[in-house]
């Protein structure tokens, strides 16, 4: 298949529903699915990832800010999201886009008090990551509020894991699910009903399954970038060569001169760059792209739109197609590489890369 474009992120969106189901089938059948969209579906296209999870059948979305949110709503999503950061500016928009709010202080609490329009909440508490969220203390004041004020329809309370990735944190990661446990003990207690409780993320189901309780949150392993040997990536980046030059031994390649030829060689110009998500530590042999069966090294400094690899021992031409990350480098090599993290490659990715879905 042709495309216009040189650099595509190509996305299969049943590898996206492979890797749900595979967390369905680890969970109880009543355990609500809230799936993790933010920061543009993680680089993946946030409105053909929703749409896709939403016929899926999942309970909600979550995302970071109200702009996501009405974004999804104005693409035509139907069911639930959720504003992790809801902020202090956009209550109207939230009002009329029908978003859910997480809220984390009494500043948002306040203000979701004082304007009197129906919307579901979801109180967020912080368990040690001292992060976002409420303390164990403030229970009593929180459910004063909401029982004030009814317009608040109270959906879930929640909290977020620090390390549920890290084994050897599980005692850390242990504490904070049983101080959670503790919040939702005491918060049934004082309200008088049960409410839904939601802690556990991607790696938490992963490797904490026996803790799972009304609902989870599931981001990275949707799309694949969680170390279990069932999740799979769902998207490919790729791009072209668009140049090939001859080098003599001692030439220089690209800003600052950084990189000098030891011997002739034959580099190729690829059109991604930095600005790409394309990290600059990956420069100077660090990094490599596969070209034609082969891996081949980066020589030189990543430019802003481009880089150069070292194809002397490759056979290539200009217009063929390079693999950047997929099937035959991951995006968990590539992140040990420049000392990150999967979140951080694929949310880099510049939007200006074109995405191709296939279902």
């Amino acid at each position: 298949m042709n495309y216009a474009s040189e650099t595509i992120l190509h996305i299969d969106l049943s590898v996206l529903e492979k890797n749900l189901n595979y967390f369905k089938k680890n969970l109880n059948p009543n355990t609500k699915i809230i799936a993790v969209v933010k920061a543009f579906a993680y680089g993946h296209g946030d409105i053909e990832i929703s749409k896709k999870l939403e016929a899926l059948g999942v309970y909600a979305l979550w995302v970071s800010d109200f702009e996501e949110g009405v974004m999804l709503r104005k693409s035509g999503i139907k069911i639930k999201i959720i504003v992790a950061n809801p902020g202090l500016k956009s209550y109207n928009q939230i009002i009329k886009n029908n978003l859910d709010v997480v809220l984390y202080n009494y500043k948002l609490l306040n203000l979701y008090c004082t304007n009197k329009d129906r919307i579901n909440v979801h109180i967020k508490f912080d368990t040690g990551m001292n992060r976002y969220g409420f303390c164990k203390n403030d229970l009593p004041n929180i459910i004063t509020k909401l029982n004030k004020n009814r317009h608040l329809k109270l959906n879930s309370i929640c909290s977020h894991l620090a390390a549920s990735e890290d084994k050897s944190k599980k005692k850390e990661t242990l504490d904070q699910i049983k101080l959670f446990k503790l919040i939702g003990t005491e918060f049934d207690s004082i309200l008088g009903k049960t409410v839904c409780k939601h802690i556990l993320n991607s790696n938490g189901v992963i490797n904490f399954n026996d803790y799972q309780m009304d609902g989870v949150r599931i981001g990275i392993g949707l799309y694949g970038a969680a170390k279990h040997k069932q999740l799979r990536q769902i998207s490919a980046l790729t791009s072209v060569i668009t140049q090939i030059k001859k080098l003599k031994k001692g030439d220089k390649i690209g800003y600052g001169f950084s990189f000098t030829a030891k011997q002739n060689m034959l580099i190729a110009v690829i059109p991604v760059g930095y600005a790409d998500g394309l990290n600059r530590r990956l420069s100077n042999m660090n990094g490599h792209i596969y070209i034609n069966n082969s891996n081949c090294r980066i020589v030189g400094k990543i430019s802003m739109d481009s880089c150069m690899v070292d194809v002397s021992d490759v056979k290539a031409n200009e217009g063929d197609r390079v693999e950047i990350f997929g099937e035959n480098l991951s995006v968990f090599e590539i992140a040990e590489k420049t000392n990150t993290i999967p979140y951080e490659i694929y949310s880099t990715l510049n939007r200006r890369i074109k995405r191709v879905y296939k279902n």
